[in-house]
Protein backbone atom coordinates (compact mmCIF):
# COMPACT_ATOMS: atom_id res chain seq x y z
CA UNK A 1 0.00 0.00 0.00
CA UNK A 2 1.21 3.52 -0.74
CA UNK A 3 0.41 6.76 1.05
CA UNK A 4 -1.85 7.86 -1.81
CA UNK A 5 -4.84 6.41 0.07
CA UNK A 6 -3.83 7.56 3.56
CA UNK A 7 -5.84 10.43 5.05
CA UNK A 8 -5.66 12.85 7.92
CA UNK A 9 -9.07 13.92 9.20
CA UNK A 10 -9.25 17.15 11.19
CA UNK A 11 -10.47 16.57 14.73
CA UNK A 12 -9.78 12.83 14.56
CA UNK A 13 -6.62 11.25 15.97
CA UNK A 14 -4.16 9.34 13.81
CA UNK A 15 -4.36 8.42 10.16
CA UNK A 16 -7.04 6.71 8.11
CA UNK A 17 -6.97 4.46 5.09
CA UNK A 18 -9.44 5.25 2.31
CA UNK A 19 -11.59 2.14 1.78
CA UNK A 20 -14.53 3.07 -0.47
CA UNK A 21 -16.46 5.98 -1.88
CA UNK A 22 -20.05 6.47 -0.72
CA UNK A 23 -22.86 8.67 -1.95
CA UNK A 24 -22.22 11.43 0.58
CA UNK A 25 -18.45 11.04 1.07
CA UNK A 26 -16.32 7.97 1.68
CA UNK A 27 -15.51 5.19 4.11
CA UNK A 28 -12.20 5.28 5.97
CA UNK A 29 -10.58 2.83 8.38
CA UNK A 30 -8.53 4.02 11.36
CA UNK A 31 -4.91 2.90 11.33
CA UNK A 32 -4.92 3.00 15.14
CA UNK A 33 -7.78 0.68 16.04
CA UNK A 34 -9.23 -0.50 12.71
CA UNK A 35 -12.63 1.12 13.27
CA UNK A 36 -14.45 2.28 10.16
CA UNK A 37 -15.65 5.84 9.84
CA UNK A 38 -18.09 7.40 7.39
CA UNK A 39 -16.50 10.69 6.29
CA UNK A 40 -18.79 13.37 4.87
CA UNK A 41 -18.17 16.71 3.21
CA UNK A 42 -18.30 18.50 6.56
CA UNK A 43 -15.00 16.89 7.61
CA UNK A 44 -11.74 18.60 6.75
CA UNK A 45 -9.74 15.81 5.08
CA UNK A 46 -6.19 15.88 3.70
CA UNK A 47 -4.47 13.18 1.68
CA UNK A 48 -0.88 12.79 2.86
CA UNK A 49 0.48 13.25 -0.66
CA UNK A 50 -1.05 16.76 -0.71
CA UNK A 51 0.58 17.94 2.54
CA UNK A 52 3.83 19.93 2.48
CA UNK A 53 6.17 21.45 5.05
CA UNK A 54 7.30 25.07 4.69
CA UNK A 55 10.99 25.79 4.13
CA UNK A 56 12.78 29.07 3.54
CA UNK A 57 13.03 28.26 -0.17
CA UNK A 58 9.51 26.87 -0.73
CA UNK A 59 7.60 23.78 0.33
CA UNK A 60 8.72 20.16 0.67
CA UNK A 61 6.12 17.41 0.21
CA UNK A 62 5.49 15.25 3.27
CA UNK A 63 6.34 12.21 1.17
CA UNK A 64 9.92 13.48 0.74
CA UNK A 65 10.25 14.13 4.47
CA UNK A 66 9.06 10.59 5.23
CA UNK A 67 11.65 9.30 2.73
CA UNK A 68 14.41 11.29 4.48
CA UNK A 69 13.36 9.95 7.89
CA UNK A 70 13.31 6.43 6.50
CA UNK A 71 16.81 6.83 5.06
CA UNK A 72 18.10 8.28 8.34
CA UNK A 73 16.57 5.46 10.40
CA UNK A 74 17.32 2.68 7.86
CA UNK A 75 13.61 1.92 7.46
CA UNK A 76 12.97 1.65 11.21
CA UNK A 77 10.89 3.83 13.53
CA UNK A 78 12.13 7.30 14.41
CA UNK A 79 12.25 8.92 17.85
CA UNK A 80 9.13 9.06 20.00
CA UNK A 81 6.82 11.98 19.16
CA UNK A 82 6.28 12.57 22.91
CA UNK A 83 9.86 13.76 23.49
CA UNK A 84 10.40 17.41 24.51
CA UNK A 85 9.98 20.02 21.76
CA UNK A 86 13.69 20.89 21.72
CA UNK A 87 14.62 17.26 21.02
CA UNK A 88 12.00 16.99 18.28
CA UNK A 89 13.14 20.23 16.62
CA UNK A 90 16.80 19.12 16.74
CA UNK A 91 15.83 15.78 15.16
CA UNK A 92 13.70 17.48 12.51
CA UNK A 93 16.52 19.92 11.74
CA UNK A 94 18.75 16.90 10.93
CA UNK A 95 16.16 15.72 8.42
CA UNK A 96 15.11 19.07 6.98
CA UNK A 97 17.66 21.74 7.98
CA UNK A 98 15.94 24.54 6.03
CA UNK A 99 12.43 24.19 7.56
CA UNK A 100 10.80 27.54 8.31
CA UNK A 101 10.82 27.83 12.11
CA UNK A 102 8.23 30.62 12.04
CA UNK A 103 5.65 28.61 10.09
CA UNK A 104 6.37 25.04 11.21
CA UNK A 105 5.27 24.62 14.82
CA UNK A 106 6.38 21.96 17.31
CA UNK A 107 2.92 20.40 17.02
CA UNK A 108 3.49 19.99 13.26
CA UNK A 109 6.82 18.26 13.89
CA UNK A 110 5.20 15.94 16.45
CA UNK A 111 2.49 15.07 13.96
CA UNK A 112 4.97 14.30 11.15
CA UNK A 113 7.03 12.03 13.40
CA UNK A 114 3.93 10.34 14.83
CA UNK A 115 2.55 9.72 11.33
CA UNK A 116 5.87 8.34 10.10
CA UNK A 117 6.03 5.90 13.03
CA UNK A 118 2.41 4.87 12.53
CA UNK A 119 2.98 4.17 8.82
CA UNK A 120 6.18 2.30 9.63
CA UNK A 121 4.35 0.04 12.14
CA UNK A 122 1.76 -0.74 9.44
CA UNK A 123 4.51 -1.75 7.01
CA UNK A 124 4.18 1.28 4.75
CA UNK A 125 7.82 2.15 4.17
CA UNK A 126 8.07 3.02 0.47
CA UNK A 127 7.76 6.79 0.28
CA UNK A 128 9.51 7.30 -3.04
CA UNK A 129 7.55 9.19 -5.67
CA UNK A 130 6.08 7.04 -8.42
CA UNK A 131 6.50 7.99 -12.09
CA UNK A 132 2.80 8.84 -12.28
CA UNK A 133 3.09 11.30 -9.36
CA UNK A 134 6.14 12.92 -10.93
CA UNK A 135 4.30 13.39 -14.22
CA UNK A 136 1.24 14.82 -12.45
CA UNK A 137 3.40 17.23 -10.49
CA UNK A 138 5.21 18.35 -13.64
CA UNK A 139 1.90 18.74 -15.51
CA UNK A 140 0.29 20.79 -12.70
CA UNK A 141 3.29 23.13 -12.48
CA UNK A 142 3.01 23.87 -16.21
CA UNK A 143 -0.74 24.49 -15.96
CA UNK A 144 -0.59 26.93 -13.00
CA UNK A 145 0.55 30.09 -14.86
CA UNK A 146 -2.18 29.68 -17.50
CA UNK A 147 -4.85 29.30 -14.82
CA UNK A 148 -3.72 32.49 -13.07
CA UNK A 149 -3.95 34.52 -16.29
CA UNK A 150 -7.43 33.21 -16.98
CA UNK A 151 -8.63 34.15 -13.50
CA UNK A 152 -7.15 37.63 -13.83
CA UNK A 153 -8.90 38.26 -17.14
CA UNK A 154 -12.23 37.13 -15.73
CA UNK A 155 -11.87 39.52 -12.81
CA UNK A 156 -10.94 42.39 -15.14
CA UNK A 157 -13.98 41.77 -17.34
CA UNK A 158 -16.27 41.73 -14.33
CA UNK A 159 -14.91 45.06 -13.15
CA UNK A 160 -15.38 46.74 -16.51
CA UNK A 161 -18.95 45.54 -16.99
CA UNK A 162 -21.57 48.15 -16.02
CA UNK A 163 -23.56 47.39 -12.91
CA UNK A 164 -27.31 47.14 -13.18
CA UNK A 165 -29.12 49.19 -10.54
CA UNK A 166 -32.51 48.62 -9.03
CA UNK A 167 -33.69 52.00 -10.36
CA UNK A 168 -33.64 50.86 -14.00
CA UNK A 169 -36.29 48.30 -13.19
CA UNK A 170 -38.56 50.82 -11.53
CA UNK A 171 -36.98 50.71 -8.08
CA UNK A 172 -38.24 52.93 -5.31
CA UNK A 173 -34.92 54.15 -3.90
CA UNK A 174 -33.58 57.73 -3.71
CA UNK A 175 -32.23 57.58 -7.25
CA UNK A 176 -35.60 56.52 -8.65
CA UNK A 177 -37.32 59.50 -7.10
CA UNK A 178 -34.67 61.91 -8.38
CA UNK A 179 -34.92 60.50 -11.90
CA UNK A 180 -38.70 60.93 -12.07
CA UNK A 181 -38.53 64.61 -11.19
Amino acid sequence: MSIEKILSISGKPGLYELKAQTRGGFLAESMIDGKKLNVSARHNVSILTEISIYTYSGEVPLQEIFQKISEKEDGKESIDHKKPNKDLEAYFREILPEFDEDRVYPSDIKKVIQWYNMLNRKGITDFSETEEESEEKEHSEKAKPAAKKETTSKVASKKSAPKASATKKGGTGKNAAARKV
